[in-house]
């Protein structure tokens, strides 16, 4: 049995919390420089121009890439050969407060009845997953919420069939029109049940931009839908052009003969995320 400190829990979420805020991962700005030579329309790849120069200056002066720095969401594959010495959970967010407090980063939460701010951008949201082996990995998601009230959730009949995934999704995307702040990157989970598909939509946005998925039909209905978003025009900022969505990520699970849930959740272009395995 392997042990990890709730210390060193804390450190690696704080180092998280700071460094996703102004550095985007190679995989969004790759994505978004392909973008850029692909578009056709003056003003998209204008605009473009202008979200690469905001990512660069945010990464060399270590300031915020956008003023919301969201609600932290963090998924933990948690080794069944670990033990933790503290609490997982209290380590987490006392690393999401030191991160946000040091950092000088907005502090967004606040209690959904009374709008008062818990002034610490706590609590975060955690998921957990045991996983084999000793260690312990920490995704973390900085998630803004002009793309996360965008996002939408359907329990189709299962007659609704592929086409009417692809219905659901393209139209999701293209009605935000530019409150996600497009080219986005869309996260659909299909299947199990209401909040499973949720769940699994969130999950889909922590995969390499563009990866797809391994299973071939899977990785075809994501090329699908990114083509079918990308036809209706809405683009860049939602000024035209070729380049709404970067990338579809699509992850599935088992579901109900009787169901059929399709979740969307849309990230904008400061697609901030981090990685740490301890």
């Amino acid at each position: 049995m392997r042990e990890i400190s709730s210390a060193e829990i804390t450190q690696a979420v704080k180092k998280m919390a700071m460094t996703a805020a102004c550095d985007l991962e190679p995989d969004i700005l790759d994505a978004l420089l392909k973008a850029r030579d692909t578009e056709t329309g003056f003003l998209a790849k204008n605009a473009i121009e202008m979200l690469l120069a905001n990512a660069d200056i945010a990464s060399r002066e270590k300031m915020p890439i956008c003023q919301d720095t969201g609600i932290c969401v963090l998924f933990v594959s948690l080794g069944q050969d670990v033990h933790i010495s503290g609490d997982l959970d209290d380590a987490i967010q006392q690393g999401v407060r030191d991160g946000y407090r040091e950092g000088y980063l907005r502090a967004s939460v606040c209690d959904p009845l009374t709008r008062k701010n818990t002034g610490t951008n706590t609590p975060a949201i955690v998921h957990v997953e045991l996983v084999p082996g000793d260690s312990l990995k920490l995704s973390f998601l900085p998630k803004g919420c002009g793309s996360e009230n965008m996002s939408g959730l359907t329990m189709l009949p299962p007659s609704a069939g592929i086409s009417g995934v692809v219905e659901f999704v393209t139209e999701k995307v293209v009605a935000a029109g530019p409150n996600p702040c497009p080219p986005v990157v869309v996260g659909v989970g299909m299947g199990g049940t209401f909040e499973k598909a949720a769940y699994l939509a969130k999950k889909s946005l922590l995969r390499p931009v563009g990866t797809p998925s391994a299973r071939q039909d899977v990785a075809a209905l994501e090329k699908e839908i990114l083509a079918a978003i990308n036809a209706r025009g809405l683009g860049v900022q939602g000024l035209g052009g070729i380049n709404t969505a970067l990338a579809v990520h699509i992850e599935v699970f088992p579901s109900h003969i009787a169901s059929l849930p399709v979740a969307v959740n849309i990230q904008c272009h400061a697609h901030r995320y981090n990685q740490v395995v301890l």
